[in-house]
């Protein structure tokens, strides 16, 4: 059971980082062109969320090696979509992202592939 813990804290912080880089790309401003890249790619590496999602992503790598030293990687890694379904969450919750019935539908699939995976692990 703590290594599925250890799993969800993973996620989550891997969707944090996600979040951080939304949220710093969306000061940055979006990006055109490749042309435009890198004065907004150098913009987004100076910008606080994006380091900070740098630095989240970073440690869920060293938490990602405690989990595979743990856990088959046939379970560890399908955990991971789990993420697909916490973004969707959080984009609707902070960034007023509108989130169709077909990507709901999708969430709860994941769901249960996930459940279905992680049967008779322990």
């Amino acid at each position: 059971m703590k290594d599925f813990i250890l799993l969800f804290f993973n996620v989550l912080l891997t969707v944090l980082g996600q979040i951080l880089f939304k949220h710093g790309m969306n000061m940055v401003g979006r990006v055109n062109s490749i042309r435009d890249a890198l004065g907004k790619l150098t913009q987004a590496f100076l910008n606080p969320y994006i380091l900070s999602g740098i630095a989240i992503y970073g440690f869920t790598t060293l938490i990602w090696l405690i989990i595979l030293s743990r856990v088959k990687l046939s379970v560890a890694y399908p955990m991971l979509s789990f993420g697909y379904v916490l973004s969707i969450l959080f984009s609707w919750l902070l960034f007023k992202e509108s989130i169709p019935k077909v990507r709901i539908i999708g969430a709860l699939i994941i769901c249960i592939g996930v459940y279905l995976v992680a049967q008779g692990e322990s």
